[in-house]
């Protein structure tokens, strides 16, 4: 804009009224990076919304809301959503995508490989659903090991990170079985995902920090959402709720990660949670925003 000031005070009113409205026009608003250590972000929002929103709609929703950027699942439309996150200033964090490791199986879409140049310089980490084989069977490491390694290979390039993903029924199905195959391919673009819902699905003791410290080497990636402590019935209700519900202490499972200097991104799980996206994001984003308060109140 090229407008002349005769004086000095003149110019210095309009810089200071022109600024902040450039900003606020540019979508400058507060983000969930700016109350937290963490960047925070939602995944699997796609599925279940009652409003079907597209990917542009999606973004332009997320950014009002104050997210970081979104998680996609599987390798389609990846360019898409790539373009509507530019366009709102937003961050692609994650890329779901499964992997076989059962005999006589493809072990990986051939498409990761044109994936992985459509994201190379953007920080992506893929998260791997490892399956095909009983869960937790440490017989098939060495066939996983060798899977995970050629993929290891296909991303060094592109900067790209690949988490072990922990999913109940797959054969990667715990935390620990994450941390185990992670240590075994020894890549440095290789670690492991923390997966709040699945841990308390497969795991009864409820004792997360044992876990989160072994893990923590190559702990890339956290998920969370709210949830009942303990579930007996099958399926997600319970153990996927928005950021408000639930009686897990949300708030204790954040402040150990703190204390034991966890400062990667966290993912919120949408899975299943349906109605109108906006409003339970609008919840669990408020929510976030209290437990990080939280944090930093001295105890």
């Amino acid at each position: 804009m090229n407008v002349f000031f005769p004086t000095l005070l003149g110019t210095l009113v309009a810089c200071l009224v022109i600024l902040p409205a450039a900003n606020a026009a540019a979508g400058d608003q507060p983000t969930a990076t700016a109350a937290s250590k963490n960047a925070f972000f939602p995944f699997c929002i796609d599925w279940h919304d009652a409003k079907k929103r597209d990917f542009e709609q999606q973004a332009q929703m997320l950014k009002e809301l104050g997210y970081d950027g979104v998680g996609h699942i599987w390798l389609d439309k990846v360019d898409e959503r790539l373009k509507t996150l530019d366009a709102a200033g937003l961050r692609l964090f994650q890329i779901t995508m499964t992997v076989e490791v059962g005999p006589d199986k493809t072990p990986y879409d051939p498409r990761f490989k044109d994936v992985l140049d459509l994201i190379k310089g953007r920080r992506v980490q893929f998260d791997l659903l490892v399956n095909g084989m009983k869960p937790s069977d440490p017989s098939v490491d060495p066939h996983a090991v060798t899977i995970l390694r050629e993929m290891s290979d296909l991303a060094r390039d592109s900067g790209a990170q690949l988490l072990l993903y922990p999913h109940q029924g797959s054969w990667i199905e715990r935390i620990e079985d994450s941390i185990r195959v992670a240590d075994k391919v020894d890549r440095p673009n290789v670690g492991v995902m923390f997966n709040l819902c699945h841990w308390l699905r497969v795991d009864t003791q409820r004792d997360y920090e044992p876990l989160l410290k072994r893990a923590l080497p190559r702990l890339w990636a956290v998920s969370i959402n709210g949830a009942d402590r303990h579930d007996d019935k099958p399926g997600w209700e319970r153990y996927i709720q928005p950021l408000d519900r639930g009686d897990f202490d949300l708030a204790g499972f954040l402040r150990t990660l703190r204390r034991l200097g966890y400062t990667g991104p966290i993912g919120l799980q949408c899975y299943g949670i349906g109605g109108d996206a906006r409003e339970h994001l609008a919840r669990s984003m408020d929510a976030w925003r209290r437990l990080n308060r939280g944090l930093e109140t001295p105890r």
